[in-house]
């Protein structure tokens, strides 16, 4: 290949899943700025009409749509379906998120002035979307900017250039104005390009937090332009007081090893009372054995696929075994099935007596188990990290619940509840190294329109009452 040209395969077989060449980042950005003004005065009943046709287009493609995501991520097809129902979905909750959170009100004014509130589309806003969720996660941002009046120039993860180009296209097919969404393909310097592109008017970025950390040092200085963050997480699942160990290993297992622990809400620590541990670490352990890894398509289907690449599953496998040589105990180890392709096994680890562990999102299917005496320990070592996404107490005791909530540093704080498979009817979003409180879903709308203040009056009526030379130059 020639350095402009880039492919993506499925992680499940190495085939070719889609080929082409990298786009140029001032050429879609031009583009997005030509089209934007019109699609900015276009009424807000307009622009919402147009997303749902979108959301009928993604539908009538439902199962192609599913397809594509599965082969090109090497999820389970159950679970490429799921994202796509999520796609079509967030039409609506955009929808009324914008009614609700950015809608024009009138406010009562000073001196008979009408007060209004309305809101204003920033212009041309970048996205940039990660792999693990290459349709819903991007689609987060992109439907919201769009009801608010903005243009996209989207950049999908180049892990996942295919996916990308097929949502954009269903914008296209509803109606959106090809010049107000762009498909930037490319891989990281094109993402570079494109972040700090002068004429964009704001970035939305949903991935890892050693690059959010990057784009947030590179917009320092430009206070002018809208930057939200939705990164990773090092997320805690306490159990205490849960005598339901089958529940107790479903939530861990969900929480840890869904979509192959490639979630940024993923369960990454499991916290335990030292009495009770070896219960609840075996059910746990039982049950993640019983989990069925597999391709997409398999029959039975699979709980899990694959992670996204070979260099993913290789870091995953260093960095287990680097938990080991600091004395990290294996309870299942991380095992790859196949050489040549990224199948991992679901991974537990005892890292109690680990004392450096690394306080870092290990993006795939590894549970580490820390062993602690009281519930106050288990809080503090809930809050041992510098990230906050995601938190969830199993408890049957509801004074445990509110000490946990009161006390955790998260975005998302459950109770009884898996870590992830949060709702986008509600803000999400963390803090710490998780985001830079912009949460996204439900208070997407927050960001993707900026609030206009006005007083207002049909006349100009006015005088000046004090302080006031007579006209004959005394007082």
């Amino acid at each position: 290949m020639t350095s402009t040209e880039l492919q993506s395969t499925e992680p499940a077989t190495g085939a070719i899943v889609w080929r082409g060449t990298a786009g140029d980042a001032d050429a879609e950005v031009a583009a997005a700025r030509a089209a934007w003004a019109e699609w900015a005065t276009r009424p807000l009943a307009y622009r919402v009409e147009t997303l749902r046709r979108f959301a009928n287009a993604v539908r009538a493609h439902h199962a192609a749509f599913s397809e594509l995501i599965a082969r090109e991520t090497g999820k389970p097809l159950w679970e490429a379906r799921t994202e796509v129902d999520s796609v079509i979905a967030k039409v609506e909750i955009s929808a009324a998120a914008y009614n609700e959170r950015t809608a024009q009100r009138r406010l009562e004014g000073a001196g008979g002035a009408r007060a209004a509130l309305r809101h204003k589309p920033h212009g041309v806003l970048a996205v940039l979307g990660p792999y693990n969720f290459p349709a819903h996660l991007p689609n987060g941002h992109i439907v919201p900017a769009l009801i608010a009046g903005n243009a996209v120039v989207f950049k999908p993860s180049e892990k996942t250039p295919a996916t990308g180009r097929f949502l954009v296209d269903r914008y296209h097919e509803a109606g959106v104005p090809e010049g107000v969404v762009r498909c930037l393909i490319g891989g990281p310097d094109t993402g570079r390009a494109l972040a700090g592109h002068d004429d964009i008017d704001g970035l939305l970025f949903t991935g890892a937090a050693r690059t959010g950390i990057a784009l947030n040092r590179a917009f320092a200085d430009k206070p002018e332009k809208i930057l939200a963050l939705e990164m990773g997480g090092n997320n805690p699942l306490v159990v205490w007081d849960s005598p339901d160990l089958h529940s107790v290993a479903a939530l861990a297992c969900q929480s840890a090893f869904t979509t192959a622990g490639q979630r940024c809400t993923a369960a990454r620590r499991l916290i335990v009372p030292q009495d009770k541990a070896d219960e609840i670490v075996d059910a746990v352990h039982k049950l993640a054995d019983r989990l069925i890894v597999g391709s997409p398509f398999d029959e039975p289907a699979p709980f899990m696929g694959t992670v996204i690449d070979n260099g993913a599953a290789d870091q995953l496998s260093e960095a287990f075994l680097d938990l080991m040589l600091k004395g990290g105990r294996p309870i299942k180890h991380l095992e790859r099935p196949q050489a040549d392709r990224p199948f991992l096994t679901p991974a537990i680890i005892d890292v109690t007596d680990v004392h450096d562990r690394p306080d870092a999102e290990l993006f795939g299917p590894v549970l580490q188990v820390i062993r602690v005496p009281d519930f106050d320990a288990a809080i503090r070592e809930a809050n041992n990290t510098r990230y906050g996404l995601s938190a969830s107490l199993l408890s049957q005791d509801p004074a445990l619940y509110d000490r946990f909530w009161a006390n955790i540093r998260a975005g998302i704080v459950n109770w009884n509840r898996p870590t992830n498979g949060a709702s986008s009817g509600a803000p999400f979003g963390g803090i710490g190294w998780s985001g830079n409180h912009r949460p996204s879903a439900y208070y997407a709308a927050d960001y993707c329109a900026y609030p206009v203040a006005s007083s207002e009056a049909d006349q100009a009526r006015a005088a000046i009452g004090v302080g006031l030379r007579d006209i004959d130059g005394e007082r």
